[in-house]
């Protein structure tokens, strides 16, 4: 037999015996010592005592089959219902096959007859190394589900402190480079119609057109860091970028919006407009689409966007690449306002991209269904955590 982790670290053990012959109580707990194992073993056989006792931390319970008033599989039900991770070993005189099979369905570990008692010992220890194992796993799984808690709050903290930053950035720009801009162009502008000499006009006209260029490129910059188009609603900053975006690319781009005005959360209309400014990022840059269609909906209290080109696609490993962030920022920052980003494509059928933002907490329910059926029958590479 192998050395169990039980009797590595040779503790004492806690047993609650259920039986109700001393004698036989005697018995197994001779067998166990005669094993070499320390045993702290507690005898009761009154149901509402055994009961009782389950609130006690015990590191294995031993059970006989019949007894008065009650029998083992009912004791086998409360530790089920109590959700207790302890082990539970059968040991009786008299048990049929039936009812052995039946306590196993129902969770206990082993069970054993008294007149063969030289397998309890390696049956107990082998219980409790099983149950050990499965604490650590369990303990392992919280401290993962943990620990993914917390990179989901860095990840929000990073992204609500980077766009603080973009805003502080788009002041300086607006207020110090704009205004600059501005107060240079008014002065060249008093240059031009004082100069006389066409060589200085010609200069002058020149550096005009210079500083018109860098007014607009700042303007652009201050679009791109801090959109304050965003304070007259996302479908007018969404119509504003998507005729933005088809006039710089060429690409043809079609909006389509279920509502007008749409009353949204505080978070919820930037986290929008950042998930479609990515997308029509990657497919100007990656697609090498010709069209490019964005829908907005609100329909039963969860907000939908998504981008639609009909571009090469996207494979699903161009997304495990180490470096790839694009979708993966987006997705932590849909989390942020309880949402989710899912990405579907096909190479040479384009690619799909969509933000889903329950907005109502009973909108959530409804989805699931929905988001399983999907997930089953779909082509989707990137989908809830």
């Amino acid at each position: 037999m192998t050395i169990s982790g039980v009797e590595q670290a040779g503790r004492v053990l806690r047993v609650l015996h259920v039986e109700d012959s001393d004698l036989d109580h005697q018995l197994i707990l001779a067998q166990l010592s005669r094993a070499g194992l320390r045993i702290d073993m507690e005898r009761l056989d009154v149901l509402p005592a055994v009961l009782a006792a389950l609130d006690r931390p015990w590191d294995a319970i031993v059970s006989d089959y019949n007894l008065p008033g009650f029998t083992g599989l009912e004791v086998l039900e409360a530790v089920k219902d109590r959700q207790l991770l302890t082990p539970f070993l059968l040991v009786s005189g008299e048990i049929g096959e039936d009812a052995a099979v039946a306590a196993m369905r129902n969770g206990a570990s082993d069970y054993l007859l008294k007149n063969n008692l030289a397998r309890l010992a390696p049956a107990l220890l082998n219980a409790i190394d099983a149950v050990d194992s499965e604490r650590a796993r369990r303990a392992a799984d919280d401290e993962l589900v943990r620990s993914k808690q917390r990179l989901h709050q860095l990840a929000g903290h990073l992204q609500t402190s980077v766009e603080l930053e973009r805003a502080a950035i788009a002041r300086e720009i607006h207020d110090d480079v704009g205004g600059s801009l501005t107060a240079l162009k008014f002065d060249l502008a008093w240059i031009d119609r004082h100069a006389k000499e066409p060589e200085v006009r010609q200069r002058v006209a020149a550096a005009l057109e210079t500083v018109s260029s860098a007014i607009d490129a700042s303007q652009r910059i201050m679009h791109n860091l801090r959109p304050a188009i965003l304070e007259q609603g996302l479908v007018a900053a969404l119509q504003w970028m998507t005729a933005r975006f088809e006039r710089r690319t060429g690409i043809e781009a079609a909006l389509r919006v279920g509502e007008e005005r749409l009353a949204l959360p505080s978070g919820v209309p930037l986290v929008a407009y950042r998930t479609a400014q990515e997308a029509l990022t990657n497919v100007s840059k990656h697609s090498g689409a010709t069209r490019v269609d964005i829908e907005l909906s609100l329909d039963s209290g969860v907000l939908t966007l998504e981008i639609r080109d009909n571009g090469r696609g996207v494979e699903a490993g161009d997304l495990a690449k180490e470096r790839s962030f694009g979708i993966r920022g987006l997705h932590e920052r849909a989390a942020t306002v309880g949402g989710w980003v899912d990405l579907s494509s096909a190479p040479g059928r384009g690619t799909s991209l969509i933000l889903t933002v329950p907005l109502e907490a009973d909108a959530i329910d409804a989805l699931d269904d929905a988001t399983d059926f999907d997930k089953d029958h779909g082509n989707s590479i990137w989908g809830r955590a």
